[in-house]
């Protein structure tokens, strides 16, 4: 700073009022300073200058895993977010591990950022919410429910608005076994879907068959495996997770299932390239851009001051061509 304030022909305080954006400041003066930064190449030590005003401008996200599509589109939405009020944001990524959910909630916290956005891999981690409690910062949760000390801030999905209406539009088409390849019960949108699959099949009368287990590509494989290998297979499967998709589909087609002439298949959130298979997939969607921004705006009101508060976005099934009628064929799979 010293040898900016020299080149520029000016004391370092007025590098200093430049650089921290003070309004008391002629032009002449901030090009001046700013034809110096340039010259020279200075970078300010953002360490010191946190220290000094007391804040980061940095928000640390944690998330469960970045190789989940939608994981990127809520973090796009939050970044954008953030940035536009002069914050950066750190993102980390657990690979479903709790473990490395506490290790990323205390580095951060240890980072001294701002405040924390939390997608984990588990909401009942004893570490995990430990490290939630220990933190200190504002917690802004992302679809995710946990029992700690203090009351949290969330965004959530209404998961039972879209599954309610696809389980319906199944049972319209003469469904009455209807599985779930779900995610984890430890987990919110897991522990909905499943609640509200349940629900609307005791008052339909239909049968309900939740296979839980990680949101991955293996879990839906072998899932539908097990499903499909029953005396009395389901005649439709709601996938719960992109990942879980992947795997449904491996299953179907290695047994020559065909969608929906054998079977009618849902799945959750939007897939990229989705609407070019044939036939497209019924999807249970929401705007996870939005949540990511709604999460962001929630925690830059905590870091102000306000008051923890809840915000959910809503689900919409959007029915196509991969729900038809029971086939009259039955659905033992062809080998």
């Amino acid at each position: 700073m010293q040898e900016v304030a020299k080149r520029a022909g000016v004391a370092p305080s007025s590098v200093s009022r430049v650089l921290s954006g003070h309004p008391n400041v002629s032009e002449v003066m901030k090009n001046r300073v700013i034809d110096a930064v340039a010259a020279l190449g200075y970078e300010p030590d953002l360490l010191a200058q946190s220290l000094r005003r007391g804040a980061s401008m940095t928000i640390g996200f944690v998330v469960a895993s970045i190789s989940n599509p939608l994981i990127s589109e809520i973090a796009l939405g939050a970044e954008t977010c953030l940035r536009a009020s002069g914050y950066s944001m750190l993102l980390t990524n657990s690979m479903n591990s709790p473990t490395l959910d506490a290790e990323h909630i205390r580095l951060l916290t240890q980072r001294r950022v701002d405040g924390l956005l939390l997608s984990v891999s588990s909401e009942q981690a004893p570490g995990t919410i430990d490290a939630v409690e220990r933190s200190g910062c504002p917690v802004v949760l992302v679809d995710r429910e946990m029992s700690v000390n203090r009351p949290l801030s969330a965004v959530i999905a209404d998961h039972d608005a879209g599954v309610a209406e696809a389980v319906r539009h199944l049972a319209s088409f003469g469904h009455r076994r209807i599985a779930l390849v779900n995610g984890p019960s430890d987990l919110r949108p897991a522990r909905d879907r499943a609640t509200t699959l349940r629900r609307i099949s005791r008052q339909l009368g239909l049968s309900a068959l939740v296979r839980s287990g990680d949101f991955t590509t293996e879990h839906g494989e072998s899932a539908t495996e097990g499903l499909l290998s029953e005396s009395s297979p389901p005649t439709a499967i709601v996938a719960g997770s992109n990942q879980i998709l992947v795997g449904v589909l491996r299953a179907l087609r290695r047994h020559d299932v065909r969608i929906p002439d054998d079977i009618s298949l849902v799945t959750c959130d939007e897939v990229p390239l989705a609407e070019f298979l044939v036939p497209p997939l019924a999807t249970i969607e929401r705007d996870h851009h939005q949540m990511g921004v709604l999460g962001a705006q929630l925690l830059l009101e905590s870091i102000a001051g306000a008051a923890p508060s809840i915000l959910s976005v809503p689900t919409v099934y959007v029915p196509t061509a991969s729900v038809g009628p029971v086939s009259t064929r039955g659905h033992v799979p062809r080998q």
